[in-house]
C-alpha cells in the first residue's frame, strides 16, 4: 500500500512540474523570439508546447481514476520522450539547446519505473535523437537548424549523447535504489515509532488508576481515560486547565518529602469525592524536566466504609453498655419512684416540697426513657419482609405531612416529583413508613414555619432512589460527618438516637440507621450551610431472586451486633 501510494504521489507531482518546466520553456523562447532574430517555426514550437500542456492535463485526469500506476508511468515516460523530440526538431535540431531534456526525462524513468526501464529510457532517447538529427540532415523533413556539421561530427554528437543518456541513467538507477531503500528504511522506522507511540497511548489509556501530565506551569496537557471517568469531566474540558483548580484540597510538591496527599473533589452531580494523589516529575535526560505526572484512584468508598465501621463499632458499643448498665440503673430508679410517691402521700406537705417531688418524678421517667433507648440498641428489632410498592407508602407519609403541616397553619409546601407508576421492593412496609416520616420530620423541623419539601423518586441502577430535599440552613461538613452517629441533633436539646438529626424521645426508640441497615440499604446526606439539604434512601428494586423470597414471608431479627452489607454513605456523599 505503502509503494503505490508513494508512486501516485510521484505522478502528481511530475505533472506539476512538467507543467511548471513547459511553462518556463514556452516564456524563454517568447523572449527569445522578441528579442533575437530566429529561424525557427515559432508557431509550431507554441503547438507543441500546448498539445504537451493537453497530455499533461489528460495525465492528470488520468490519475484521479485509474489504479494501474505503473503502466500510467511508462505512458508518461513515452509521451514525454516523444514530445522533447518534437521540442528538438522545432528549435533546430542540432542547434537546439533543450536535448537536457532527455536527461530529465531518463531520470523520472528511475524513480518511477524499475532500474531496467531507466536504461530502456536512455536507448530510446539516443534513437529518437539520432532520427531527429539525422532526418534533418539528410533532408528527409524540413531542417530548422543554421549549422550543417560533416557527417563524421553527427555521428560524434550522437555518440556523445548515446554515453551521457547511459551515464545519466546508471547514475540516476543508482541514486533512485538508494531512495528506494531509504524510503523503505525510512516507513519501517516511522511504522515501528506508530507502533510504539500506540502501544504507549493504550497502556496510559489501560490503566485502571487515573493519570494526569501537566507542564512546568501546571496547566493539563494530558488525562488519560481513567482520569476522565474519576473527574467525570470529558478531556476537551480537561486539557489546558490548571491542575489545582480540580481538587479543594493543595497537590502534593515534588520538591517535598511527601510526594502523595489525599485531596477532595466536588462532582459535576454534587458529590464529594476523595482521592490519594502521588506526583512525580516528567523529565527526558537530554531536556531535563518538561513538567509533572499526577497519578490517582479513588479512595471514597474506602473511607465510606471506615466510616461505616467505625460506626457499626459506636454501635455495637452503645448496645453492650446499655444490656450491662440498664438493669442496674433501673433497679435505683424503681426504688426512687417509689419513695418518692410514699412522699407525695404526706398530708401536711408544703407547695414547695411537692413541687420539688414532682420535678425528682419527671427527671425519674426522663431517665428512665435515656435507658430505655439504650436497650433499643441492644435488643433485636423484627421485621416482616415481603413484596411491597414503595409509592403507595411514600404517599400515605406524605398525606398525613401535609394534614398536619394544615393544621398548623404552616407555611410549609410538599412538593412531589415522582413520574413512576410502581416501585417494588422486598422491605417491611411499616418500617419504611416510619423512616419516610423521619426524613419528612427532620425537614420540617429544620425549615421550621417557612419552606419547601421536595419529595421524587427515580429509579437508579439496581435501586430505586428516594430524595427529600428541603430549603432548609443547610449542614455544616463537620455535622455531616457525624449526623449517622448515634445521639447527634442538630436542633437545641436534641438527643435522639435516629440518624436524621430528631430529638422528640418517640423516635429514639426507633433506631432508624437500624432500619435503613436491616434492609441492606444505602442512606447519605448532601448539604451547604444556607443551601438546604437532600436525605437521599436507596433500596433495592424487587428481583426474581427477591421475589422467590417473599412467597415464604417470615419474621427476620435484626440485632444490633450484625455488621450487614449496608452503605449508609454517611458524609462521604454529600
Amino acid at each position: 500500500m505503502h509503494s503505490i501510494f508513494d508512486q501516485r504521489q510521484w505522478l502528481a507531482w511530475l505533472v506539476k512540474i512538467r507543467i511548471l518546466v513547459l511553462t518556463c520553456l514556452l516564456g524563454i523562447e517568447l523572449a527569445i523570439a522578441q528579442l533575437t532574430p530566429s529561424s525557427f517555426p515559432l508557431r509550431l514550437f507554441v503547438t507543441i508546447i500546448l498539445l504537451w500542456y493537453a497530455i499533461a492535463i489528460f495525465h492528470l485526469l488520468l490519475l484521479a481514476f485509474w489504479q494501474e500506476y505503473r503502466v500510467q508511468s511508462l505512458l508518461q515516460v513515452i509521451t514525454d520522450l516523444a514530445l522533447v523530440s518534437l521540442v528538438i526538431y522545432a528549435t533546430g535540431g542540432i542547434d537546439s539547446s533543450f536535448n537536457f531534456l532527455y536527461p530529465l526525462v531518463i531520470i523520472v524513468a528511475s524513480i518511477l519505473l524499475p532500474r531496467t526501464w531507466a536504461f530502456l529510457t536512455a536507448a530510446l532517447a539516443f534513437i529518437l535523437y539520432g532520427t531527429v538529427l539525422e532526418l534533418t540532415y539528410f533532408g528527409v523533413v524540413p531542417s530548422y537548424s543554421t549549422t550543417h556539421p560533416e557527417l563524421k561530427s553527427l555521428q560524434a554528437i550522437i555518440l556523445v549523447n548515446l554515453f551521457g543518456y547511459l551515464a545519466v541513467a546508471y547514475l540516476a538507477g543508482q541514486l533512485a535504489t538508494k531512495l528506494r531503500q531509504v524510503d523503505v528504511k525510512l516507513k519501517h522506522t516511522s511504522g515501528a515509532l506508530e507502533d510504539l507511540q500506540a502501544l504507549h497511548e493504550n497502556i496510559i489509556q489501560s490503566i485502571t488508576g487515573g493519570l494526569i501530565t501537566t507542564g512546568l506551569d501546571g496547566h493539563i496537557t494530558l488525562a488519560n481515560t481513567a482520569a476522565q471517568k474519576l473527574l467525570e469531566c470529558p478531556e476537551d474540558r480537561l486539557l489546558g486547565q490548571p491542575v489545582n483548580r480540580l481538587f479543594l484540597d493543595p497537590l502534593p510538591q515534588v520538591e517535598t518529602q511527601r510526594a502523595h496527599a489525599e485531596v477532595r473533589l466536588v462532582a459535576p452531580n454534587g458529590y464529594r469525592k476523595t482521592f490519594r494523589v502521588q506526583v512525580s516529575t516528567l523529565a527526558i535526560p537530554e531536556k531535563g524536566t518538561l513538567g509533572y505526572v499526577y497519578t490517582f484512584d479513588d479512595l471514597t468508598e474506602v473511607r465510606r466504609l471506615e466510616r461505616e465501621v467505625r460506626m457499626q463499632d459506636r454501635l455495637a458499643a452503645v448496645g453492650r453498655l446499655a444490656a450491662a448498665i440498664a438493669h442496674e440503673i433501673r433497679n435505683p430508679l424503681t426504688s426512687i419512684a417509689g419513695s418518692v410517691s410514699l412522699l407525695s402521700g404526706i398530708p401536711d406537705l408544703s407547695q414547695e416540697h411537692r413541687q420539688l417531688l414532682q420535678i425528682v418524678t419527671r427527671e425519674s421517667e426522663r431517665l428512665n426513657h435515656i435507658i430505655t433507648d439504650f436497650l433499643g440498641y441492644s435488643r433485636g428489632k423484627q421485621y416482616q419482609f415481603k413484596k411491597v410498592d414503595l409509592l403507595p407508602l411514600l404517599e400515605d407519609t406524605l398525606t398525613l405531612l401535609e394534614h398536619r403541616l394544615s393544621a398548623q397553619n404552616s407555611a410549609i409546601r410538599v412538593e412531589q416529583k415522582i413520574q413512576l407508576t410502581e416501585a417494588w421492593t422486598l422491605a417491611d412496609g411499616d418500617k419504611i413508613k416510619q423512616v419516610f416520616w423521619n426524613f419528612c420530620e427532620n425537614a420540617v423541623r429544620a425549615m421550621r414555619d417557612n419552606g419547601t419539601l421536595t419529595v421524587s423518586v427515580e429509579s437508579s441502577g439496581d435501586d430505586w432512589q428516594v430524595n427529600f430535599a428541603d430549603t432548609g440552613p443547610g449542614m455544616s461538613p463537620q455535622l455531616i460527618e457525624k449526623i449517622f452517629e448515634p445521639f447527634q441533633s442538630q436542633f437545641e436539646g436534641g438527643a435522639g438516637l435516629n440518624a436524621i438529626r430528631l430529638r422528640e424521645r418517640r423516635f429514639q426508640q426507633r433506631n432508624f440507621y437500624q432500619i435503613v441497615q436491616a434492609h441492606e440499604g444505602k442512606v447519605w446526606a448532601r448539604s451547604k450551610v444556607g443551601q438546604g439539604s437532600v436525605f437521599v434512601l436507596k433500596l433495592r428494586r424487587l428481583t426474581e431472586a427477591a421475589s422467590s423470597l417473599q412467597q415464604n414471608p417470615a419474621t427476620h431479627s435484626a440485632p444490633l451486633e450484625t455488621t450487614a452489607a449496608v452503605a449508609a454513605a454517611g458524609g462521604a456523599r454529600g
